[in-house]
């Protein structure tokens, strides 16, 4: 809750979300934490893929294993959940009169699914001249020839060049990670809706943010587009390396699997970095005197270093380098991250309890990359079972009589309880027959604290 007013930072502002996946979805979690009343709309037999997508509490399916699944309860955590049949007129005009009462709506269909349904930001703000529209797409609504071709995150980081620099040298293009770019799509679509209110605040008028994820793939691989249209030059896979400061990579340390990172910088960082393996001799060798020279022998120096940091603890070797003034950090894994001491004293893993009827008990979630001082945030509440709201939204929002809810549930345009029964492909196996098969890589019994 915020000092002033006692309200969290979008109080009484109300969204519709239509998103599916990751980057609208998430986008909304964002704005349920900061207080916004979310309505996720999902079709009867038309839910949101992340219902199928990571592990289920406690390995278990239960008996409605899409409400149960991590990946939604992550990305949909705060919000209602409303079912509308969008493929018939009804369950569209039901949406469209929600819209009329709504700030902001939110969808990440292809640009033709919303103008065939007569729902895009030009019929719409005819008559809501003041909504805020958000739509996010692979390529952008046009112009543009590859405006209706349907997106998926992965391979988006082909098209927009990012797999081509992401990997070894002489190996296959890589990449980045899961879904990378949804998560940066999210993030525009957060930054346009926090514009979009400004200008609405001033001037009373809404705003379509419309957001390619093809365009922000290429922003970041900005300096390889630069390079090529300054210098003609093609950016290539390196690894771990810097394109140009050495030494720089990922080491080995004592024990399995234990690994470092670290960059010099400077002359006077290798020079504290040879102090630091106990090898000051090294910072008077001609080979490695400049950097320049440096990234010429960087395999052998990769050796020399890695000789080094396989003898020590991987813990010890970064203290020893932070102490010596080098930018360095340990490769941590899933564990260490979700018991690591500086994100618990930033409270940004954050609990959530769910209602007993659920299940699922009291749970723990990631929190936001950014605070706040006079607006402290925090997740709200669980993501929602499929059509959990659906009554009081139809109800409360738009003043529907029970009689005609019930006509809307008995006709399929509304509904608690999905059509089809999806699971995911391991649901029913136990947690070492999962580890067994390869579909886990292991089992930690400490997330259970």
């Amino acid at each position: 809750m915020s000092e002033a007013g006692g309200r969290a930072p979008l109080a009484g502002v109300r969204v519709i979300d239509l998103g599916q996946i990751y980057s609208v979805p998430f986008a909304g979690a964002m704005l349920a934490d900061m207080g916004a009343e979310v309505i996720k709309i999902e079709g009867p037999d038309r839910m949101d893929v992340t219902r199928m997508n990571g592990v289920y509490a406690d390995a278990d399916p239960g008996a409605d294993p899409w409400n149960r699944i991590s990946m939604y309860n992550v990305v949909n955590r705060g919000k209602k959940s409303l079912v509308l049949d969008l493929r018939g007129a009804e369950g569209r005009a039901i949406l469209r009169e929600l819209i009329g009462r709504s700030d902001i709506v939110m969808e990440n269909f292809t640009p033709r699914v919303m103008r065939n349904w007569g729902l895009d930001y030009a019929t719409l703000s005819r008559e809501l001249p003041g909504l805020i529209m958000v739509s996010n797409t692979g390529y952008g609504q046009g112009p543009g020839p590859y405006a209706d071709y349907p997106a998926q995150a992965t391979t988006q980081e082909a098209t927009h060049g990012l797999a081509h620099v992401t990997g070894y040298r002489g190996d296959l293009p890589s990449k980045a990670g899961a879904s990378y770019i949804d998560f940066l799509a999210a993030s525009a679509c957060l930054a346009g809706i926090a514009m979009a209110l400004r200008r609405k605040r001033r001037t009373g008028r809404g705003q379509w943010i419309e957001v390619g994820m093809y365009q922000i793939g290429c922003f970041t691989v900005g300096e390889y587009i630069l390079d090529w249209l300054s210098n003609a030059r093609r950016g290539e896979r390196i690894g771990n390396r810097h394109p140009w400061l050495a030494p720089q990579g990922c080491y080995p340390c004592a024990g399995d699997d234990q690994w470092c990172v670290f960059t010099v910088r400077s002359d006077a960082e290798w020079r504290a970095l040879c102090g630091a393996m106990g090898q000051p001799a090294l910072a008077s060798d001609a080979r490695f005197a400049t950097n320049a020279a440096r990234m010429q022998e960087h395999d052998m120096l990769d050796g020399v270093i890695a000789a080094w940091t396989r003898t020590l603890p991987r813990d010890s070797v970064v203290a020893t380098l932070r102490q010596a003034g080098l930018p360095a950090s340990a490769v941590q894994d899933a564990h260490a991250v979700h018991f690591d001491p500086h994100l618990r004293a930033r409270d940004f893993m954050e609990s959530v309890d769910h209602a007993p009827e659920r299940g699922m008990g009291r749970r723990r979630m990631l929190g936001r990359g950014w605070r706040q001082q006079h607006a402290p945030l925090a997740i709200q509440g669980p993501a929602p079972a499929f059509g959990e709201h659906s009554r009081a939204v139809l109800r409360e929002v738009l003043g529907y009589e029970a009689t005609r809810i019930d006509d809307l549930e008995r006709r399929g345009v509304t509904a608690t309880q999905p059509v089809s029964r999806p699971m995911a492909a391991h649901a029913g196996r136990s947690i070492s027959e999962m580890v067994s098969l390869g579909l886990f890589h292991a089992c930690d019994e400490a997330y259970r604290e």
